[in-house]
């Protein structure tokens, strides 16, 4: 019986020890996040092992555990009829409101799901529950779009796919099928699929039969550079669940289908220091020393490399493109854009490509509504129920769809 009881809480104290990680005292519900964090770090590591035993690649395991939980077929409601279709060849999840009497046509809203390129699925519970919210609250139609992922494709497929599936929405014909309003569609997305959403806003801007067809973009904790790995919000929450810096790192590398040994030269900047004359021209893009306010820098210094390992670029040039980093992109290019509206978590190693976008925005004369929260962290929004409900998810998801309800 003593030995039993030894064993048991020693069991309990390697538990604690695995779950538990310093975090910051105002970030919302810590116990829980440290348990979620803990979770999602066993089955990365599980995922890691089927690798290497060479069963599965590490990404295809690990989605594979993610979407074997929670997985949710098309189920509709008095409410809400949800379908999956296709749109010109790409898979997708239409969750339509039901048409209200003095309401001919409704808005709409192209959804794109984060999961760094490579993870999630529009048919998860997270995002089945968030579009049917969404539909349900703006009386809408919401189009949750089912693109490819690492490794299946690497970019710029899985814009392609976002752009083919939109482009096939906004025929008229379609718009007239599901009752939609040509001049109220927007398009929105969080972490990597907020990246893909910014990338089609900006590639519908050289398209003239395009431009203008998007009445606003809504970008959550959007991830939207790979030049600077060092920002303030880089440096402050480096380990912060559950998205560390080396895990963005690493997502960054899987998307272009680069080189892991790369990673721990780009996380000290060495793919654009300053003998790398590709990326000289693209700094002032991104220079967080004048993009962001006293209150946000703090005490943080630039890392700036004087001599790093031009190979980088070389073999992964898609790191410079705008296509993949809309922050880069030119003024020309961000003038031509919707009504903006960009949230953004303190406790997240992606808050400052967000607030940055939203500067340059701004400055190219677009109405951009930046919505922080200090106790936020990211993937928080869609953490709304039992057992993974946090406060800051639920009060993210109602601000975000508050402000689509007043401006779509």
């Amino acid at each position: 019986m003593r030995s039993s009881c030894v064993l048991l809480a020693a069991l309990l104290a390697l538990a604690a020890y695995y779950v538990y990680i310093p975090l910051p005292g105002a970030v919302s519900d810590p116990w829980k996040l440290m348990l979620l964090d803990a979770t999602f770090r066993g089955a990365q590591q599980v995922s890691n092992l089927i690798h290497s035993l060479g069963l599965s690649h590490h990404l295809i395991a690990l989605n594979f555990i993610i979407v074997s939980f929670g997985k949710k077929s098309a189920s509709s409601s008095p409410k809400v009829k949800v379908t999956d279709t296709d749109f010109d060849g790409v898979e997708v999840r239409v969750f339509e409101a039901s048409p209200k009497p003095d309401e001919q046509l409704r808005r709409s809203v192209v959804y794109i799901h984060g999961g760094g390129w490579a993870l999630a699925s529009a048919k998860i519970s997270y995002y089945d529950q968030l579009c049917t919210a969404m539909a349900e609250e703006l009386n809408a139609v919401i189009v949750s779009i089912e693109y490819r992922l690492v490794p299946q494709v690497f970019f710029p497929e899985q814009i392609y796919d976002v752009m083919r599936a939109t482009r096939y929405f906004l025929q008229p014909d379609i718009l007239d099928k599901y009752k939609v309003d040509p001049a109220r569609v927007g398009v929105s997305g969080d972490s990597a699929g907020g990246n893909l959403a910014a990338a089609l806003g900006q590639q519908f801007t050289y398209v003239a039969n395009l431009k203008n067809k998007l009445k606003l973009q809504a970008l959550i904790y959007p991830v939207l550079q790979a030049l600077d790995f060092n920002t303030p919000s880089y440096q402050q929450n480096v380990n912060t669940p559950i998205l560390p810096r080396h895990v963005m790192v690493k997502y960054w590398v899987d998307y272009f289908k680069g080189n892991y040994d790369f990673v721990q030269a780009m996380i000290v900047n060495n793919h654009t220091s300053l003998d790398v004359e590709k990326a000289a021209a693209l700094r002032a893009r991104l220079n967080w020393t004048s993009l962001l306010p006293s209150s946000i820098k703090k005490s943080y210094k630039p890392v700036m490399q004087t001599t790093g390992d031009a190979r980088i670029v070389q073999e992964i040039p898609q790191l410079l493109d705008a296509a993949s980093s809309p922050l880069i992109a030119e003024q020309e290019v961000l003038q031509a854009l919707p009504k903006t509206y960009i949230l953004t978590c303190e406790h997240d190693v992606l808050r400052d490509d967000g607030m940055m976008y939203a500067k340059r925005l701004e400055s190219a004369g677009v109405n951009v509504t930046l919505d922080h929260f200090e106790d936020g962290f990211h993937g928080c929004m869609i953490f709304t129920s039992w057992p993974t409900n946090f406060s800051v998810g639920i009060r993210t998801r109602n601000s975000y769809i508050k402000w689509l309800d007043e401006n779509l």
